[in-house]
């Protein structure tokens, strides 16, 4: 009886420790193959922008704003663009206050200032943006 109260609680130490270094020489392994964020090739970068209008819940303001957001597709290093309203929501955590939402994807800084300074993002800027929008809050994202 003695010797078996010894043997069993020996071979669930031995036991355990055998699981856990299976586990942590997984999770060693997987480290080592996952490139940093900085080398990933796949990497894209999110520029998100909320615009409030100047006529707030203006539903012609919000169609204008989704459908020039279409041509920025024609943009050089646009990966997509794509535009929206806001979904209205009861959770306090959630900011429900803008009008149009959009999201312009590129593979990098370089190609999002490529496309700030093409000449069919600055024209829809012009006639568009700046005389619906009274608030622009923009973020930049890389995944």
């Amino acid at each position: 009886y003695f010797l078996i109260m010894k043997i069993i609680p020996t071979s669930i130490l031995l036991l355990f420790s055998l699981i856990s270094f299976g586990c942590f020489s997984i999770s060693i392994d997987l480290r080592k193959q996952s490139k940093p964020k900085e080398v990933q090739q796949d990497s894209k970068l999110h520029h998100i922008v909320l615009c409030w209008l100047k006529d707030s819940g203006n539903e012609k303001g919000r169609k204008e704003i989704i459908e020039i957001t279409e041509t920025f597709q024609d943009i050089p290093g646009v990966i997509s663009a794509q535009a929206g309203e806001v979904v209205l929501s009861d959770r306090d955590i959630v900011d429900d206050s803008f009008d149009v939402g959009i999201i312009i994807v590129t593979k990098d800084q370089e190609d999002l200032q490529k496309y700030l300074d093409h000449p069919i993002h600055q024209k829809a800027k012009k006639e568009v943006l700046l005389p619906l929008v009274k608030k622009v809050l923009v973020y930049d994202i890389i995944d």
